[in-house]
């Protein structure tokens, strides 16, 4: 063969094998032993393949020096020497004949049957077995194919050289070994001298930082990733008592070419200043710090223990802070101090050990102070608070922990989305049983990271393992950035490792002694190099044995002088230290030269032993592993001695973890002193194997994730993030579990064909994931639906997720649990728990367990004997609850042990119970849960959970006195009882600090089922931080009394801020037939012992009212053409939208449209109500022609839509003219008098129909609808109940009747509604069932999660699942309880948006139109939410955003809607599917959750379903379980309605008094028989508080309970109101309303608002004064403080006048703080720091004008005339936005606020005003304007009034005022410059007659301009006059002929304009002799009530 063919045959050649080298790889085939391979057991593979090991006999590579083989890997040998003589037999030939063959046979292709059959070649097989094999493959039709194959077996694999062993049979063709040798030396020494090329590994790819001197990382893997060899140099010696493995130390590697380190002064100064006292980097930091500081990528570094990964860790952590630190160090290297947002971020550092993680804690701690980050600790030690974790930046913490932690998925959310930085410390975990931890979480943040679309770096740190790229791909690393692979030489010591195998078998005495001898002359080996020697035991007390035998066997063998330390300098010293030490032990050992180090020992004893160590006065310490974790002290050798340790775990000795054998050995050597480090390792000969290859890194770590798949499968579905089997398949692909199923199928089970079929194993995982759930499912821990494939959480799911309680436990108490069971039956339960499987019972603690038993240690009977595990855990369960001594080192640990799973097993239990509602097992389990954290059992005192000294305890227990007992004490006796006088008092206090609560309760039946309760809860003890901390919890359950089943339950934490607030919780409770006698309120401490209270409810005066409830049946009518109206303009208006009335509309048209009759009509929302008042409004004014009609919408905004709706569609076409009437719309008198129809509020027509009799509108009304009548329940509805009595009262005074027609949704007892408002045969209540189109109502019940947002935050996955399931493409409208709620819905919906295949799948619009709308929109989360279609809706937007969101939704541009449930109220946008997102929102008065109104919720599911697109509606309610019932209940029966006027009555009576309805108490009593409450009172007693027992009920007795009951209610009430003088009560029962009362009334304040003003007013109040005053109101009680807004009233109140903290001591969340800030705010022309401000701003200035023109007649009536100014100045104040120390020009635009120092500027507005030309254009350059601010100061300043005022017409009895303006309005409504002020306010002024001089005022009167008439003169002004009644007071006239008094005219909007006459003569009164003055006296002329003046609104303007 010539040269050139040879090489392109070998070219050819080459590259086929890399094909075939290629394809095997893909098979992954598994290990099997060569010896035992058959077919089944897969193909077997020839072991040796690809080593270069040197053990395979006399192999060439034998005599290649170690040096050069570092240049080439083996497979670059082995594919470049091909056997030359292969003859026609070879890879090319078997090719085609098996191609050849496949063609023939079905089933096989060439390729695969090739792959096997060269397998097969390759293996060791002997030839009768491959024979058996090919002929099983190939069949027998074709044996000449397989003896072909046989015979040339060498040709066929030739290139594998030393796939032939000596002893195996040769075949054929094949050269002898010597020829073969020969060949390869040739070739061996043309390759040495030829130019070198680089080391290539060609089979696998090149990751850039895999830095080894061997291309395959060191050890070298055979095709299967399964067999390694060891590395080179290594030794074998056989002793006569061990074997022994010596592998040598490495070479310290030296820099690359070209490498250098980085300098430290070199970083920028964030690096610089944690760095500090570093010059450079080491090698393997140097080489990592590009890709970790300068990067995101996901990292992944592999390096010997000891290379500073901590330090290459602490890069990615400031890579983190750097991205969160102003100014960035990345643009500014050059600054050294930063400021860091702490709040932005979280890192998470997770340390496989809780030593470590203190370590860790320490070391960053102290390194990042200088830049102020809290690193903490957070593990099964560490708790930390909410509070801790929010101020916390860096969690060190365990990977059990974090995944409890994340398991929550909400309790800690806050912190869960923070973290920026995952960093895994030790990450080779995984192949250790708590892998599978590490697995979860992992793939819980990597599909985080998805979903939430957020960054979350993941850097794991290992040690050296083979399949590092495995590790990195589960980590999600991508390969050519972050994997980083360091071999041995980066360790910065050179490690020699000793392997010690000491024969004897294991266990036996023989073999420990073995041990020990060997351990000894490994010591004594050292000691003599003069080696420090560390040796590491298992056991606290076996470090004190090893010492002692280490001494014996050194004094036997006499080398006692190599221990001694007494030559060491610091050896005097050391021994005065040990003198302060506690263990004996240490001062014995420390002469000898051996100290001992663990756990158990002190902590200071702990530092001294390191101390003596790390200065050489000790030679030998023997210590425990925690040793190597926590602390790092190296030496020069370390010996493991036995590698048994006893977990309790398991409850056995196990083997050491590889993980703490590295650990360990990377304490050897100090890079100080040595250049190598020994570390030996003595194990028994049978695990001297498992060690070798296990550290060497010669096994690939697997997954342990399949064992553990079912508890972590439940974890992640109640989490919520696994909801159906799909998701759970893409969850198992995160896992590492599937990265080796992928790489290495066969050890999991798979075989070939399998992966062939299937390369994402999906079908596996499918497998995998379903065999989980059903077994979940039968555990019933989840729903699964095989069908559907959902998976949903159970309650019992959720609790052992959360309480990581195992499925194996789970189904144990499922079978044991029961109602009843005491406390030994629950031990026994938990005993049996699959958490103590392991637990095992051995011989030699049978005596000390059986003493535990018999020993009054254990109270509970234990049946079993105590050789079983049960038994076993049993008994020391209940031993360490009585705080047994254990003397067994095992079983202490195991007891131990057992405590910790026990404590948290039992909560889980109590979890499960509370959920069954089985009480009294609720309070077994609490208590033991109590027991076993406080280690006491629940019959001991409660007083042992505090510190006294035995005696006095035990006294106590003598007593057997409760704490109540104790409590009646004195100290004395006290003392006397415990014989110890002075514990009395000690016992005293901590009785005061005993944490019991007392309960006090209200009962109110809601309906015959349905009962609900208030509870009143009150702290008894004194709080004490130490016992309590910061908050103390309750758990408050309700049980019936016989069954102990659980009605309802709650936890209730008390806090200390709260102590003394009042604490109440309302719920609802189901009634059954038969009633309990009575039922138990418990409210148990959750964490003392014997801190419970049971309050018993007695059901005997429970009356429970009937719900009669009456429905219409809709009957099957012939729908009535809109021509029945026979009106042609009407049936014009209606035929535009319909040509037939509905079949309701057409039931009740006769009544509405033809009969005067008064109507309840009950029908669901989106029924068609509307239409059916609007017949009743034709019928009153064809009827009644000019009457008026009133609507009634208990909401502005229904008032408003029907305002639009009516105002677009009737009232123009009809000729008619419509009014709104509301807080926001207020019309003078005259646009009142002349509508037709009124559409207003309750309050609004409250306050005007209350001067029914003066106003003659009032009686014109012959029509009055009330919308929404059901909303009598509700805050507002006394005003409801007050409005239809007074109609009816007016109607019975004025003998025209009023026509009253009541619209609800369907009610309960729509009967009692309709009897009271007088309705006969105009009842119509249909059933839900009528609406338009059907809807679908499902109720979804969530678990309670402590804290709201969590709780909603759960409900966000589920929402977005119910869109997926109901409502696809068709619109959905989702409410949640809060702005910021809609904020974080619409985010959370975007990120499982950005889960799907379809981003933007609730978008329908395209891109070009999006883009227009989003220029539109000013809110920054809006405009998010829109580019994904979902549009948000709630009041705290601008009208523009909210308009649009609508307006978008309703043309289907966008597809969801989130909107607060105001929207459900005021905008008509119904939707296909809505979501109720939660039913409660947070009420700032009682600063906690409260639940929504059913009629709100109704509202909302009223949304659902649009007539005109569906056919059906579909409404999901989300709450708490709690409460599913209660919905369930009442959305189909509907709420009854009940009154709650008897809670406000006072306020009522006061005005129906000043109005003079009512004169005596007996008109109130009258009155209130008008009143639903009085219907109701009869029915439902219990509810209003009237006791009546059920035999009484409907009896005569019960009428006269009734009767005085409200007796006595008016009784009280007027009194309320006579205490704030609105009235007087004379003997006679006679009332007599007082000016304030008018006040009060006419005002429409509370009766409070005037009682608080009345007592805090006096004269010359400051400016600050009058503002708390007026901010007191008690109409500012409802003012809305959200959550957490506390904190910006705080930060408001810094940068305001008057700071808060001025205010009476109130706290910031009041909402009178807020009010007083808002008002400030206003003032001061701040901009408020959120958009929800501005609105309740609005509401502020809207009340308070109403409230300081009442103020302002008060401070009148009690003539103080300063503090009256000052109030008028607030009124000025408030209109202009300035304060009124501001320049008072300053109101106009451009004028600074700042008083002027030019000479020129006028010093007042009517200095202004009154200049004259020239003098106005000095002032106007001396302001400086700018020419844009010029008109705008010219039109203003034009407003601006010029008066002239005179005087005339002066009697003794009265005078008039005349007021001209000189100039004309320029506004024809007169309305003032108040830019700022949100409504327009028209020109007022007061004219006040007082007297300066004794600070008093006389009279005061209102007066505005008459702006009707004076459009008759342009060029004047209109004018006024006020005629002022001067009282009669003879007192002053006495002797005099006249008097003085000046007249004030003050402007009610200008700041400061006021105009003073001083000095009028009044004239002395002619006096008729004996006649009495006094009783002429008119009680509203000081304040100016009648309207004298005649011009226009005197009065009405105050009414705003």
């Amino acid at each position: 063969m010539s040269p050139a063919a040879l090489d392109s045959a070998e070219a050819r050649w080459q590259t086929q094998l890399a094909a075939m080298r290629s394809a095997l790889a893909d098979l992954k085939l598994p290990p099997t032993d060569a010896m035992n391979a058959s077919y089944e057991s897969d193909i077997p593979f020839d072991e040796d393949d690809e080593s270069t090991s040197g053990n395979s006999g006399g192999d060439v590579w034998d005599f290649i020096s170690d040096s050069e083989e570092e240049f080439y890997s083996s497979d670059l040998n082995e594919d470049q020497f091909p056997d030359l003589n292969a003859g026609q037999y070879g890879p090319e030939w078997l090719t085609s004949q098996c191609l050849a063959f496949a063609s023939r046979k079905q089933g096989l292709s060439g390729d695969d049957l090739e792959q096997q059959i060269t397998a097969l070649l390759a293996s060791d097989s002997g030839e009768e077995e491959l024979q058996s094999t090919l002929t099983d493959i190939i069949g027998f039709d074709d044996l000449d194919f397989v003896i072909e194959l046989i015979s040339h077996r060498g040709e066929i694999t030739a290139p594998s050289s030393s796939s032939t062993k000596q002893g195996d049979s040769i075949f054929g063709g094949l050269q002898t070994k010597r020829q073969r040798e020969e060949a390869l030396r040739q070739r061996d020494y043309e390759h040495k001298h030829a130019v070198l090329g680089p080391s290539l590994n060609r089979d696998a790819p090149q990751y850039p930082h895999v830095y080894t001197s061997h291309p395959t990382a060191g050890n070298i893997l055979d095709s299967k990733g399964k067999k390694y060899a060891l590395p080179t140099g290594h030794e074998r010696k056989e002793h006569d008592k061990y074997e022994e493995y010596i592998i040598p130390a490495g070479k310290v590697g030296t820099l690359g070419a070209g490498r250098k380190l980085v300098q430290v002064s070199e970083m920028d100064g964030l690096c610089r200043r944690t760095f500090k006292g570093y010059k450079t980097l080491n090698r393997m930091q140097s080489l990592v710090y590009p890709v970790a500081y300068q990067t995101s990528e996901n990292m992944l570094i592999c390096a010997p223990t000891g290379a500073g990964k901590t330090d290459a860790a602490m890069l990615t952590v400031l890579h983190a802070i750097g991205q969160n630190a102003s100014p960035s160090p990345a643009e500014q290297p050059e600054s050294a101090d930063f400021v860091v947002s702490t709040e932005d971020f979280k890192i998470v550092y997770i340390a496989p050990m809780k030593a470590l993680a203190a370590e860790i804690t320490q070391k960053l701690g102290s390194r990042l102070s200088w830049l102020g980050i809290q690193v903490r600790e957070l593990t099964g030690d560490m708790h930390l608070t909410k509070k801790e974790i929010v101020q916390t930046q860096i969690i060190v913490t365990t990977p059990e922990k974090w995944d409890v932690v994340t398991r929550k998925g909400t309790g800690d959310t806050e912190l869960v989305q923070k973290v920026r930085l995952l960093i895994i410390d030790e990450v080779h975990m995984l192949h250790d049983d708590r892998g599978s931890v590490l697995e979860s979480l992992v793939a819980r943040t990597e599909r985080q990271v998805e979903s939430t679309q957020s960054l979350i770096r993941i850097v794991g740190l290992s040690a050296t393992l083979p399949n590092y790229v495995d590790v990195a791909d589960f980590l999600k690393v991508n390969r050519y950035a972050g994997l980083f692979y360091f071999d041995a030489s980066f360790r910065p010591v050179p490690l020699e490792q000793h392997f010690i195998g000491v024969k004897g078998k294991a266990g036996t005495m023989a073999s420990r002694a073995n041990i020990d001898n060997t351990a000894f002359e490994k010591v004594r080996e050292m000691l003599e190099c003069d080696h420090q020697v560390m040796v590491f035991v298992h056991s606290r007390k076996d470090t004190h044995n090893t010492a002692n035998m280490l001494y014996q066997k050194a004094v036997e063998q006499v080398c006692v002088d190599l221990f001694d330390p007494t030559s060491h300098p610091q050896y005097e010293a050391a021994l005065k230290d040990i003198k302060s030490s506690k263990g004996r032990e240490l001062r014995d050992l420390l002469p000898k030269g051996i100290g001992i180090h663990h756990a158990g020992m002190a902590r200071s004893d702990r530092n001294l032993m390191e101390r003596l160590f790390g200065n050489g006065v000790l030679k030998v310490l023997c210590c425990t592993a925690t040793l190597a974790w926590g602390v790092n002290l190296p030496a020069a050798a370390v010996i493991i001695k036995g590698t048994q340790v006893y977990s309790a775990q398991d409850g056995k000795f196990i083997d050491l973890g590889i993980l703490d054998v590295l650990q360990i050995f990377g304490r050897a050597g100090r890079p100080q002193f040595e250049d190598t480090g020994i570390g030996m390792i003595c194990t028994t000969q049978d695990k001297l194997h498992h060690y070798l290859t296990a550290v060497t890194a010669q096994v690939p770590i697997e997954s342990r994730f399949s064992k553990h798949l079912i508890d972590n499968l439940n974890a992640e579905i109640a989490l919520g993030t696994v909801t159906s089997i799909p998701e759970a398949v893409q969850w198992l692909g995160y896992s590492y579990l599937f990265v080796r199923m992928k790489r290495n199928p066969l050890s999991y089970g798979i075989d070939w064909a399998e992966q062939r079929d299937d390369p994402n194993l999906v079908q596996r995982r499918r497998q995998l994931v379903i065999q989980a759930a059903t077994i979940l499912q039968q555990r019933q821990m989840i729903i699964f639906n095989a069908t559907t494939e959902d998976l949903r959480s159970k309650d019992i799911g959720r609790i052992a997720s959360q309480f990581y309680v195992l499925n194996t436990s789970i189904e144990i108490f499922n079978d044991m649990m029961k109602p009843q069971a005491t406390e030994a039956d629950v031990l026994k339960m938990i005993a049996k728990s699959g958490e103590f499987g392991n637990i095992q019972s051995r011989d030699t603690e049978a005596k000390e367990l059986t003493n535990l038993r018999d020993e009054k240690f254990s109270p509970c009977q234990v049946a079993e004997g105590i050789d079983t595990p049960e038994a076993k855990t049993n008994i020391l369960l209940q031993s360490y609850i009585s705080r047994a001594n254990i003397e067994d080192f095992a079983l202490s640990n195991d007891c131990n042990y057992i405590a910790q799973q026990s404590a948290r097993i039992c909560r889980a239990l109590f979890m499960i119970a509370l959920n069954r509602r089985w009480g009294h097992q609720c309070l077994v389990l609490l208590s033991l849960c109590k027991s076993i954290e406080k280690r006491i059992w629940a019959f001991q005192h409660p007083l042992q959970q505090f510190e006294l000294s035995k005696p006095v305890l035990t006294q106590l227990e003598a007593s057997g006195m409760s704490i109540e007992m104790l409590r009646d004490m004195e100290p004395a006796e006290l003392g006397s009882l415990v014989h110890n006088f002075s514990a009395g008092k000690t016992i005293s206090k901590l009785l005061d600090n005993f944490p019991t609560i007392s309960i006090e309760s209200e009962i109110a039946p809601l309906n015959r089922n349905v009962l609900r309760i208030r509870l009143y809860l009150t702290p008894d003890f004194r709080w004490n931080d130490r016992h309590h901390g910061t908050s103390e919890s309750y758990w408050i359950w309700v049980e019936n009394s016989e069954t102990s089943e659980i009605y309802h339950h709650e936890f209730f934490i008390l806090n200390r801020r709260k102590l003394y607030d009042d604490h109440e919780l309302n719920f609802t409770i189901p009634l059954a037939d038969p009633l309990p006698t009575q039922i138990y309120v418990r409210a148990v401490s959750d964490r003392w012992l014997g801190a419970e209270t049971v309050h018993p409810i007695s059901f005997q005066h429970l009356i429970r009212p009937d719900t009669e409830s009456v429905y219409t049946d809709l009957l099957n009518l012939q729908p009535l053409p809109v021509s029945a109206l026979k009106n042609p303009a009407l049936e014009e208006i209606y035929g535009k939208r319909f040509q037939f009335f509905n079949p309701m509309q057409t039931q009740l048209f006769h009544c509405l449209y033809h009969s005067p009759a008064n109507v309840f009509l009950g029908s669901p929302t989106g029924s068609g109500k509307t239409i059916a008042c609007e017949l009743a409004m034709w019928w009153a004014f064809r009827e009644n022609p000019g009457s008026k009609v009133v609507y009634i919408a208990p909401m502005k905004a229904l008032v408003r839509e029907r305002v639009k709706d009516w105002g677009s569609r009737l009232t123009r076409q009809m000729g008619l003219k419509l009014v709104e009437l509301t807080g926001d719309n207020t019309p003078d008198t005259r646009t009142i008098r002349d509508a037709d129809i009124i559409v207003t509020t309750p309050e609004k027509w409250d306050g005007i129909s209350r001067g029914w009799a003066s106003r003659g509108y009032v009686r014109q009304v012959s029509l009055v609808i009330i919308d929404e009548i059901h909303l009598l329940g509700g805050d507002r509805g006394p005003i409801l109940e007050i409005i239809v009595s007074r109609m009816n009262y007016i109607a019975a005074q004025s003998k025209n009747s009023v026509r009253l027609m009541g619209m609800s949704t369907a009610c309960a007892n729509a009967m009692d509604l309709g009897n009271w408002l007088g309705v006969k045969e105009g009842f119509f209540n249909f059933r839900h069932s009528v609406r338009p189109v059907p809807l679908e109502t499902f109720i979804d019940g969530f678990p309670e999660v402590r804290g709201f947002c969590p709780l909603m935050q759960s409900m966000n996955r589920p929402t977005f699942l119910a869109i997926k399931n109901h409502s696809p493409d068709k619109p959905v409208i989702v409410f949640v309880a809060s702005r910021r709620q809609t904020r974080l819905t619409a985010k959370d919906l975007i990120n499982f948006c950005g889960m799907e295949d379809n981003p933007r799948r609730f978008l329908k619009m395209s891109e070009d139109d999006l883009q227009l709308n989003l220029a539109r929109v000013k809110d920054e989360a809006l405009k998010e939410a829109l580019t994904f279609g979902i549009g948000l809706h709630h009041a705290g937007l601008v009208e523009s955003d909210r308009s649009l969101s609508e307006e978008l939704f309703a043309n289907n541009k966008i597809q969801i809607l989130v909107a607060t449930s105001t929207l459900a109220w005021g905008v008509n946008l119904p939707a296909h599917l809505v979501v109720v997102k939660g039913t409660q929102y947070f009420d700032a008065k009682i600063e906690g959750y409260k639940d929504m109104d059913l009629t709100d919720v109704l509202q909302m599911l009223g949304r659902a379903g649009r007539p005109q697109f569906d056919t059906s509606g579909i409404a999901r309610i989300f709450t708490q379980d709690s409460k599913k019932a209660f919905y369930k209940h009442f959305l189909h029966t509907g709420f009854p309605v009940e009154s709650s006027l008897h809670n406000v009555l006072d306020n009522h009576l006061g005005a129906e008094v000043s109005a003079e309805t009512i004169t005596t108490k007996q008109d109130a009593l009258d009155y209130l028989t008008w009143t639903f409450f009085f219907r109701r009172l009869h029915k439902n007693p219990t509810y209003y508080g009237l006791e009546i027992s059920a035999e009484e009920h409907n009896t005569i007795a019960a009428q006269q309970f009734a009767n005085d009951y409200m007796i006595s209610m008016v009784d009280k009430s007027l009194e309320e109101l006579a205490e704030s003088k609105c009235l007087e009560i004379h003997h006679n029962g006679d009332v007599d309303s007082t000016a304030l009362g008018k006040i009060m009334s006419y005002y429409y304040l509370s009766h409070k608002t005037i009682r608080h003003l009345v007592k805090h007013a006096k004269r010359g109040a400051a400016f600050a004064d009058v503002l708390f005053w007026m901010s007191s109101a008690i109409e500012y009680d409802e003012l809305p403080v959200r959550h957490n807004e506390d904190l910006i009233n705080a930060e408001l109140s810094k940068n305001l006048t008057i700071p808060a903290s001025a205010f009476d001591g109130l706290p910031m969340w009041d909402p009178h703080v807020k009010a007083f800030l808002l008002l400030q705010a206003h003032m001061s022309r701040i901009d408020l720091p959120i958009t929800d401000y501005v609105g309740d701003q609005t509401s502020v200035l809207d009340q308070a004008i109403r409230i300081i023109q009442a103020s302002i007649d008060v401070l009148t009536e009690m003539g103080y005339l300063s503090s009256c100014m000052q109030m008028i100045t607030l009124l000025q104040c408030i209109k202009c936005a300035r304060w009124p120390t501001d320049y008072p020009l300053s109101i106009l635009p451009g004028v600074p606020i700042s008083a002027p120092t030019d000479e020129n500027l006028p010093l007042s507005l009517q200095d202004l005003s009154g200049q004259s030309e020239t003098a106005y254009q000095q002032t106007l350059s001396a302001l400086h304007l700018s020419p844009s601010q010029l008109p705008r100061f010219q039109k203003a300043a034009g407003m601006l009034p010029i008066l002239k005022i005179s005087i005339r017409d002066v009697t003794a009895l009265s005078l008039t005022v005349h007021l001209d303006r000189q100039n004309p309005l320029t506004d024809k409504d007169g309305k003032i410059y108040a830019p700022r002020f949100p409504k327009p306010q028209t020109e007022g002024w007061f004219v006040l007659l007082c007297k300066e001089e004794s600070d008093e005022i006389i009279a005061i009167k209102r007066v505005g301009w008459n702006t009707s008439n004076s459009g008759g003169n342009r060029r004047r002004g209109p004018s006024a006059r006020a005629v002022i009644k001067l009282p009669e007071d003879e007192d002053q006239f006495i002797g005099k002929n006249e008097k003085k008094m000046d007249v004030w005219v003050v402007s009610d909007g200008y700041l400061g304009m006021v105009y003073k006459i001083m000095g009028v003569e009044i004239p002395s009164a002619p006096r008729v002799e004996g006649f009495d003055v006094k009783k002429e006296k008119d009680p509203g002329a000081k304040n100016g009530w009648k309207d004298t003046s005649g011009s226009g609104q005197g009065g009405a303007s105050a009414a705003t």
